[in-house]
Order: C-alpha cells, then sequence, then structure tokens
C-alpha cells in the first residue's frame, strides 16, 4: 500500500483524548493531528518521538492531517493508524503473498454477518466454503517485557475484539472457514502472542475460538515513508 502523497515529518508533543495528537512540524508550526488508533499505543506516544503525517484531504475532516507513522527509541518505524490493515491484507491476497489465503475466485470488503457485524475480508469461490477474515491491527511490542521480541494484542482490553472471535468461532461451527489474521504494523518482532496480562478476556475468547475451529495467522509488515508491505509470516505462540 502506497502513501498517495509524501509524507511530512514532525515531532509529537502529546496524544490525548486518544484520538488527538499535538505535533510540531519540522518546517515550523505547531498542528493537532487525528489518531487513528483506539488503543492504548504503549511506547509509541513518548513526547519528542520522530512521527510522520499524511494531509488530510476530506474536505468533512475536522483536521487537516493524519498520524501515520512514528519511530521507536530503537529506530524502527511503526504504523500507528489502524485503517491501513485491512487495505494491505487485501492487496496482499489480491497478489498471493499470504499462501493460506490463495485460490478464492473473489474477494469482499465490509460484509455483513453474524449478531450485527461486519467482516473485514470474505474470499468466496464455488468450489469451496466461504473463508471469513478479521484482521487486527498489531503496534505493541515490550521491550522490558518477559517476552521483548514478539509482538502482542491486544495493547489495551478490548471487549469488541473478543466479541470478534465469537463470531468467527459460528462461522466455524456452521461450515464456513473462519480465519483471524494478526498484521503487526512494525518490522522488529520474531513471534506473536497474545497479551494476556492485558486482557485476560480477549486471551480466553481466543483459546476458545480456536477450539471451535477459527484458525489464526500473522504477518508482519515492511514499514516506510512512502507505505506499508508485507514483509513476512510471523510464528504464533499460544501460552
Amino acid at each position: 500500500m502506497k502513501f498517495p502523497a509524501p509524507l511530512t515529518r514532525g515531532l509529537l508533543i502529546r496524544r490525548y483524548k486518544r484520538f488527538l495528537a499535538d505535533i510540531e512540524l519540522e518546517s515550523g508550526g505547531m498542528i493537532t493531528a487525528h489518531c487513528a488508533n483506539p488503543g492504548s499505543m504503549m511506547g509509541l506516544a513518548e513526547p519528542g518521538s520522530e512521527v510522520w503525517l499524511s494531509a488530510n484531504t476530506n474536505p468533512e475532516a475536522k483536521l487537516d492531517w493524519r498520524w501515520e507513522l512514528v519511530r521507536t527509541v530503537e529506530g524502527h518505524l511503526v504504523c500507528i493508524n489502524t485503517g491501513h490493515p485491512n487495505k494491505v491484507a487485501a492487496e496482499a491476497i489480491g497478489v498471493g503473498a499470504i499462501p493460506e489465503l490463495a485460490g478464492y475466485g473473489s474477494l469482499r470488503r465490509e460484509v455483513k454477518y453474524g449478531a450485527n457485524s461486519r467482516i473485514d475480508i470474505l474470499l468466496e469461490d464455488a468450489a469451496r466454503p466461504p473463508c471469513y477474515v478479521e484482521i487486527k491491527s498489531v503496534t505493541l511490542r515490550r521491550p522490558d517485557g518477559d517476552a521483548p521480541t514478539a509482538a502482542e494484542f491486544p495493547d489495551a482490553v478490548t471487549k469488541r475484539g473478543a466479541k470478534h472471535l465469537m463470531e468467527l468461532a459460528g462461522v466455524a461451527e456452521n461450515g464456513g472457514r473462519a480465519v483471524m489474521l494478526y498484521l503487526v504494523q512494525r518490522g522488529d518482532c520474531d513471534r506473536f502472542r497474545v497479551a494476556a496480562d492485558i486482557d485476560p478476556g480477549y486471551a480466553a475468547a481466543m483459546a476458545e475460538a480456536r477450539n471451535r475451529g477459527v484458525e489464526a495467522l500473522c504477518y508482519q509488515c515492511r514499514i516506510g515513508p512512502d507505505g506499508i508491505g508485507l514483509a513476512g509470516p510471523l510464528r504464533l505462540v499460544f501460552e
């Protein structure tokens, strides 16, 4: 996925009210940017961090800027915008970059299913059952934790995430294929695990969903100021 225009660099002053960030532009001046990330952004919202912004071209938007990337203290770029993984995954599936999801005749996005839910990607083919793919953006890595090189999800309690897992479990039990795809929006991890200490309820829901037939996949991304691409699969560790 390519960014439609070059990103603008700045320094983070503060993130607040979850969806707002004050940023000093490299070219001078202070702006407030939209932060498209409802999570805690643990380790990624430190004042003084180098950040990258895109200009908001939506005439109805309240803010002129969107926060896209942040550079960690270790020097790695992380995409904090949770709106991008669905597009990245759809593009990757379309070119066969995720072998586990290859071979379907059509791909649709945001299709209604379950109890008032929408599946991120629905893959269909006349020769096989439909495949329902739920996608989660992963940005958490805790270098000072007990798994310092692992990508982790979630970074905050997510009842909505647990609900999605139960919806997928229902699909699997009714004969469909159900896949939970974790897309790691950073390139400095060597495996994936569920952050059970942050959200025990989500960890329990994942264990139940897997027992009921839900598959789990994880892919890591290459992140740069020009765009986001798929780097390759990460090993999943369930404890």
